[in-house]
């Protein structure tokens, strides 16, 4: 099956994002990572489709969506939760599932909690976090901080492929097709006719003057629906002691929080492979049903 391709304007922008599956089917929002795209979600999408109506967002200043004209307020989690509200009004979304890898999962943590973004409580009927927590290490920040402010750019798609098969080793194993996919539909030529990853450097700014936007531990504690943690065995960013109080607050507390580590994966698992789905199709399973 192959994805149908939309845009809706959100708070005053053109938000991209593919659509997979039957409209009247229940509604898996998933959400990519921070210099990312809607496209990384492709082989989970696929596998969901004959199931679910899976909506695959582009972020404000990732892919095919709009760049922020106000960088500095913008790019942070308050605001994306105002794309999320919006694009949920814009397509006449009750509930769904929501299905975050990495800044993804931040959004939806905060987009379920409610607190900023009331239209969004209740929303959400489950969340699953992959490979993202209340807090993040610092360390971690540190390198993020140093590499998505500057992209790199090469003459050649085959040279930028083979950075992005370095950097995002971690992930665990992709076909060469899906490396493909993941370089191709994230990168765009300059105007000196190079190529770049796909997304604005100014997004960097949510780190650079919004220091603690991803310490979000009071939308977490305001978690009331069943959260998937799935970290990655090698991740430098979501730390086992981080997961540890994870569990002895908010929905670690309430018996609403499971937490599984996938092997063989860093920062953060691609969703790619039969095994990461079982643990996605399981999840979404024991959800129980909407309230008629």
């Amino acid at each position: 099956m192959q994805p149908s391709s939309h845009y809706a304007v959100c708070r005053g922008y053109e938000i991209h994002y593919t659509a997979w599956g039957r409209a009247d089917a229940p509604v898996v929002i998933a959400w990519h990572g921070l210099a990312r795209t809607g496209r990384d979600m492709d082989p989970l999408a696929a596998h969901l489709a004959d199931r679910y109506r899976v909506i695959c967002p582009d972020t404000l200043g990732r892919g095919l969506s709009e760049w922020s004209r106000r960088p500095d307020e913008e790019y942070t989690l308050r605001f994306y939760a105002s794309l999320a509200a919006d694009l949920f009004a814009e397509l006449g979304i009750g509930q769904a599932h929501w299905i975050g890898t990495s800044m993804g999962g931040a959004i939806g943590m905060v987009c379920a909690s409610g607190l900023f973004e009331p239209r969004l409580k209740g929303a959400i009927r489950s969340l699953l976090l992959n490979d993202n927590a209340p807090e993040l290490a610092e360390v971690a920040l540190e390198r993020i901080k140093a590499y998505a402010g500057s992209p790199p750019e090469f003459a050649t798609v085959a040279e930028l492929e083979a950075f992005f098969r370095q950097v995002y080793a971690p992930y665990g194993w992709l076909s060469d097709a899906q490396w493909r996919l993941l370089t191709e539909s994230s990168l765009r030529r300059l105007p000196n006719g190079r190529v770049t990853p796909h997304y604005d450097p100014a997004m960097v700014r949510q780190f650079t003057q919004h220091e603690n936007d991803y310490r979000i531990w009071e939308h977490y504690d305001a978690l009331d629906v069943p959260v998937l943690c799935l970290r990655g065995a090698e991740s430098d960013l979501v730390l086992p002691e981080t997961v540890a109080r994870m569990r002895g607050r908010g929905p670690g507390v309430h018996g609403n929080l499971r937490v599984v580590e996938v092997a063989g994966c860093g920062h953060a698992p691609a969703l790619n492979v039969p095994g990461q789905w079982a643990l996605v199709d399981d999840f979404l399973a024991q959800v129980p049903a909407p309230a008629v």
